[in-house]
């Protein structure tokens, strides 16, 4: 309005109602293109969650929970706000302004709508990078176990035979080699059992 004098002229014409309700629809309108950010941000999240970078989520997922709540702190007043100026609009603005304010309090309920879904956007994804981590630890909790189990039987083979006591064969290297094939069948053996009750 400082650069254009016709504009600031057309504005000021109407009345002060009318300038009121330009500034809160201009207030308004920015409000959408920032939504658009935050809903781009959480489709990446949800594109990167099962890619491998599950605790780089979690704090990308922080970062637009926060978003979402400071613009949730930002909206809430304003609703009610503006529902009690659409409904004594007459006391002080002219009555054709009721339409222009109708206009601004359902962008005020879209953009309060939008901010709902991407609560709830959000919270699913928590669930969903929560669950995708523990799978991850699962995987890797169950491979160690297999490992463990594997070197157990070989841990005590080894104790067994490596006690100073005499067996059959003892200090030959036809035991040596007995006791090594015994130990490769008692892996082949454990590794085929859990391919079979498919825990490998």
């Amino acid at each position: 309005m400082q650069e254009d004098e016709r504009f600031r002229e057309q504005l000021f014409s109407k009345g002060s109602g009318r300038l009121l309700y330009e500034v809160l629809d201009d207030l308004f309108d920015y409000c959408f293109p920032i939504l658009d950010k935050i809903g781009y941000k959480l489709d990446s999240i949800e594109d990167e969650m099962f890619e491998g970078a599950a605790e780089d989520v979690v704090r990308d997922l922080s970062n637009v929970k926060q978003e979402i709540i400071s613009y949730r702190k930002i909206i809430k007043p304003e609703r009610s706000t503006l529902r009690l100026l659409e409904r004594h609009v007459e006391r002080f603005l002219p009555q054709e302004l009721e339409l222009y304010f109708d206009d601004i309090v359902d962008a005020a309920e879209r953009i309060w709508d939008l901010l709902d879904n991407y609560k709830e956007v959000v919270e699913a994804l928590e669930d969903t990078n929560e669950s995708v981590i523990s799978h991850r630890q699962n995987d890797v909790l169950r491979v160690l176990t297999v490992f463990s189990v594997i070197l157990l039987p070989l841990t005590l083979i080894s104790g067994i035979f490596g006690m100073n006591v005499d067996f059959p064969g003892f200090g030959t290297a036809e035991a040596f080699w007995v006791i090594v094939g015994f130990m490769v069948a008692t892996i082949i053996g454990l590794v085929a059992f859990f391919r079979y009750k498919r825990w490998l």
